[in-house]
Parts: structure tokens; C-alpha cells; sequence
């Protein structure tokens, strides 16, 4: 049987009756030609059976077209991370939509014995990183965002480094300010572990929290980790036994709150009738909850692609791409938690 011929971008260009250039950049997603046009070229190239070549795209351009993606909370959950793992399945779409594979760096143990991230980063010949839910400060992480390669960061900034950042600040502000024009007056705050994320949420509660005129009693602040159930359930506890007890807790996300939901059916409490409650993050077992969850969601579709677009870009063009801290905006649901109080 003879070998099925090779479809190059001429074969294509026949096809669709257009020159080879513009395959080129159709298949290349430059941005001189129209969406329309490149749409028909991607569909007749994909009709007639063409794959790119890779190996001389690669020599060509001097880049792999290999993403890496580092990942790593402290809790070990991985991909089951409901918040970060809808973040990366949008990243993953976009990059692949530009052409670019996905490779996980999930520790800094390879075959060829330990490697630092930056080590791990260079043996795998990275075009660029993508970080998200990783210790910040951890000195291996620093060194990969200060080195030679193009670098976006998710939830986190750093000065010379491009990230791509919730409006937490605004979410924090518009969900307290919710559950103050309900009539709550005795609010208090499981927040999560210490990092940027948490101080700009913190920050922003207690600076809402002195616009509005509330006063926060110090017994109203307590932290956990981030996506702990029974740390939340035991922090709960305690702020049901208080003398003077808050009427609306709010929780560091969505999955921690359902431990706070066993500790207030344990003490024989109804929510919202007896005590109110609030997330953050919008995950999807929030919303199907019932009483489903007042939360912020989060646009995790959004952050991802900004991620993709932005880490491409800065690969793709870096005399010409700008750091830049891009701030993603959520919204709030109302949901059905939290009780209006009669004031």
C-alpha cells in the first residue's frame, strides 16, 4: 500500500483558493487576517488530514511550544481543586487553541535525580510558566520567576513579573456590604492561611467593615487553611459558644463553609433561620446546594485565558509585552444563606 502523501500548506492554500501566506497565518492565529478566514482554513486543513510539523516549527522558531505549569497547594488536592482546577482547564483550552502543549511540574523529582523548578524548567526546554497555588515565598519559586523565562502568575504578584489576579478586594467589599444591608451587625471571619490573596481579602473586610460603621470583635476573627472542613467546623464551634454570638459567618471558600455547615447542624441550628453564612469562590457544589450558597464567584474561565494570552504573548513578543497585574472582577450571588434581619 503507498504512503498517504504529506497535505502541506500549499495543499491547503489550493483548497481554499488563498495564498500560502495566509494558511500560515491563519494556522499560525496571527492577528492581520480575519477570524472568519481563519476559521475556514482551520477547518479545511483539519478535513484534509493536516498535522503540523512540529520538529521544524520548532527549529524554525527556536521554541518547543511546551508549557509548563506549576501547581502544587498545600494540601495535596491537585486537580480535584475545584476553585484553581476550572482555572486551569480554561488555560490549558487557550494555550492548546494557540498551538502550545501543557506539561505539569508537579514536584522537583525527575529521572534525572532532584532538580530545582528553574532546573526542572530549563531540562524540559519550557517556551514559558504558568504558577498558581504554590508557596510564593518558597526560595525555588522566586528563582524561576526572577530567571530568563517568560513567567505568568495566578492569585499572586510580583513586581517584574506579569499576574493575573481576582478582584478580591472588590469581592470582599461587595459580599460583606450584602450582608450588612441585610441587617447583620455581628459578622465575623474565618479567613484562610496567610498570602496575597488573604491579606487583600482581610484588608478589605476590615475596611468595609469601617465604612459601614461594624465593629469586629477580635473573638470574630479566626483562620484555617484554605479548603480545611474540619478546621472550619472546629472554628465554628467556637464562635457558636460565644456569649454573644455572631449572627453571619463568612468563610474563607466554598468547600471550607461545609464544614461550618456540620458544625451548625451538630448544635441543632437552622441555616439561614438561625445563623447566616457566606462563601467565596462560586464553586459548582455551592451552587446546587440547598439552601444554595451566598458566595462570590469567581470568573474562572476568564482567568485562565488571561493567563494563556498573556504568558503567549510575553513569549511570543517579548520586546513588545508588558508585566502587568490584570485584575479579573467576580459577582456576587445572593443565594439563599443569609437571612434579611430586621433592624
Amino acid at each position: 500500500m503507498a504512503a498517504r502523501k504529506r497535505v502541506s500548506l500549499k495543499d491547503i492554500a489550493a483548497a481554499c483558493k488563498v495564498s500560502v501566506a495566509t494558511v500560515s497565518k491563519a494556522l499560525n492565529d496571527q492577528a492581520d487576517i480575519g477570524q472568519e478566514t481563519k476559521d475556514y482554513v482551520r477547518r479545511t486543513a483539519e478535513s484534509m488530514g493536516y498535522f503540523p510539523n512540529f520538529a521544524a516549527k520548532a527549529l524554525k522558531t527556536n521554541r518547543t511550544y511546551n508549557i509548563g505549569l506549576l501547581f502544587m497547594d498545600d494540601s495535596q488536592s491537585g486537580l480535584t481543586h475545584n476553585y484553581f482546577a476550572r482555572v486551569i482547564e480554561s488555560f490549558k483550552k487557550k494555550i492548546e487553541e494557540r498551538g502550545y502543549d501543557l506539561t505539569f511540574i508537579s514536584n522537583n523529582r525527575s529521572s534525572q535525580g532532584y532538580m530545582s523548578y528553574m532546573a526542572h524548567a530549563r531540562y524540559r526546554n519550557f517556551d514559558g510558566v504558568a504558577i498558581a497555588c504554590v508557596d510564593f515565598y518558597n526560595p525555588e519559586v522566586e528563582e524561576l520567576v526572577r530567571g530568563n523565562i517568560p513567567v505568568v502568575t495566578i492569585d499572586h504578584v510580583f513586581n517584574d513579573r506579569s499576574a493575573i489576579v481576582s478582584d478580591n478586594v472588590m469581592g470582599m467589599k461587595d459580599l460583606l456590604t450584602y450582608i450588612y444591608e441585610m441587617g447583620h451587625r455581628k459578622i465575623a471571619y474565618i479567613h484562610g492561611t496567610d498570602s496575597a490573596v488573604t491579606q487583600s481579602r482581610l484588608k478589605s473586610f476590615y475596611k468595609t467593615a469601617m465604612d459601614l460603621g461594624l465593629e469586629i470583635p477580635d473573638e470574630y476573627i479566626l483562620e484555617v487553611e484554605y479548603r480545611d472542613t474540619v478546621g472550619a467546623q472546629r472554628a465554628t464551634e467556637k464562635l457558636l459558644e460565644l456569649p454573644d454570638r455572631p449572627t453571619c459567618i463568612l468563610y474563607p471558600d466554598d468547600f471550607s463553609s461545609f464544614g461550618g455547615i456540620n458544625a451548625i447542624k451538630l448544635k441543632g441550628l437552622k441555616i439561614p433561620d438561625d445563623i447566616s453564612i457566606a462563601g467565596y469562590d462560586g464553586i459548582d457544589i455551592a451552587m446546587k446546594y440547598n439552601p444554595q450558597l451566598t458566595t462570590i464567584v469567581q470568573d474562572t474561565d476568564l482567568l485562565g485565558r488571561k493567563a494563556a494570552e498573556k504568558l503567549i504573548d510575553s513569549i511570543e513578543n517579548p520586546r513588545t509585552t508588558l508585566s502587568e497585574q490584570v485584575i479579573v472582577p467576580g459577582h456576587l450571588n445572593e443565594g439563599e444563606t443569609v437571612k434579611r434581619l430586621v433592624q
